[in-house]
C-alpha cells in the first residue's frame, strides 16, 4: 500500500505525513482478507478475553489454555517474558503488533457505541465555550459532558453497560469504559480534535489523546477498586504526564456506584510533582 497504491510518485518522497494516510486507510478504509479474519476471530468465542486484555496488562500467557492457544494461533496475541523480582519468570499476554490492537480497539468502541448510540452526545445548543480555553483544554469540563450523556442514557431507560464483560467480583471490566468514552469522545468532539488512542506498553494500558489546534492532553480511564490504588495511579499518571512534557493530565475513574455524594468526594484536583492530576469519577454498574 505504501510503495504502490498510495505512492506519491517519484517526484516525491514517501515521509511521514503519507505514512499516516496509508496507515488510516489500512484501520478504516481498505479491505483485507486476513485483518477481517483476524477481527472475525477476536469476537469469537474468546471475545471477553480480548477485551479483557485492554485493562488488564499482565494476563497470563499459557499456551495450554484453550483462549490462549486459540488467539496466539489466529494472530491476535504474542507472549512476552519477564523475571519477577522473585527471580522468577512470567509470561503474559501481549497484542501480536500495535496495528492489531488499534485496528481491534476501534471496532469494540464502535460495537459498544453505536447500539446504544440513540441519544445525542452533546445537549444541542452546547458550544463548549468551558472546554476549549485560550490557555488549553479543559478536559474535566468535557467528561462532565460524557457523565450528562450517561445520564440521559438513564432517563430514557438505556444501559451502555448491559450485557458487558465483567470481573470476577462482578464489576465491569476497565476496557468497557475504555471503549465507550473513547466512541463518545469522537461523536462529541471529533469534528473539532483528532481523538486517537494510544498504546504505549503494547500491553492493556490505553490513553486517549485529544489535540485541538495548538492544544492537547490526556485522559487515563481507570476502574476504581479501592482509595490506595487510586491515590497509586495519580502518581503513575503524573510521571507519565512528564515524561511526555505535559504539565496536566486527567483521570477519568468508572466507580460501581450511582451515590453522588461519593462521586464527588473522589471527583478533585491534585498536583503531584507540578503536574495538575484531574479526577472525574463516573458512576457506573
Amino acid at each position: 500500500m505504501l510503495t504502490e497504491k498510495y505512492n506519491p510518485g517519484r517526484e516525491k518522497e514517501i515521509d511521514s505525513q503519507v505514512w499516516q494516510q496509508v496507515y488510516h486507510a489500512a484501520l478504516n478504509l481498505e479491505w483485507n482478507n486476513t485483518v477481517l479474519n483476524l477481527v472475525k476471530k477476536a469476537k469469537g468465542p474468546y471475545k471477553n478475553r480480548v477485551i479483557e486484555m485492554f485493562s488488564n496488562q499482565e494476563l497470563e500467557f499459557s499456551i495450554d489454555e484453550d483462549w490462549c492457544n486459540y488467539l496466539y494461533l489466529n494472530g491476535i496475541i504474542d507472549a512476552k517474558t519477564k523475571v519477577e523480582d522473585n527471580g522468577q519468570l512470567y509470561s503474559y499476554c501481549m497484542f501480536s503488533c500495535p496495528f492489531v490492537q488499534r485496528r481491534l480497539f476501534n471496532e469494540f468502541s464502535k460495537e459498544f457505541f453505536e447500539s446504544r448510540s440513540s441519544v445525542l452526545a452533546l445537549h444541542p445548543l452546547d458550544e463548549l465555550s468551558d472546554v476549549f480555553l485560550d490557555k488549553g483544554l479543559d478536559l474535566p469540563a468535557l467528561l462532565r459532558r460524557y457523565q450528562d450523556y450517561l445520564k440521559r442514557l438513564e432517563e430514557k431507560g438505556l444501559s451502555p453497560w448491559q450485557g458487558q464483560p465483567r470481573r470476577s467480583d462482578l464489576h465491569l471490566t476497565e476496557a468497557v469504559g475504555h471503549f465507550h468514552l473513547y466512541a463518545w469522545l469522537r461523536q462529541a468532539v471529533g469534528k473539532l480534535c483528532l481523538v486517537s488512542p494510544e498504546f504505549p506498553t503494547g500491553n492493556g494500558k490505553v490513553d486517549l489523546f485529544l489535540r485541538c489546534k495548538e492544544s492537547q492532553g490526556i485522559i487515563e480511564v481507570k476502574s476504581y477498586v479501592d482509595k490506595m490504588s487510586l491515590n497509586q495511579s495519580k502518581e503513575q499518571a503524573a510521571g507519565y504526564a512528564h515524561t511526555l512534557g505535559l504539565s496536566e493530565v486527567t483521570l477519568a475513574v468508572f466507580v460501581p456506584t450511582r451515590d453522588e455524594n461519593i462521586l464527588k468526594e473522589l471527583t478533585c484536583r491534585e498536583e503531584h510533582n507540578t503536574v495538575l492530576v484531574n479526577i472525574v469519577a463516573i458512576g457506573w454498574g
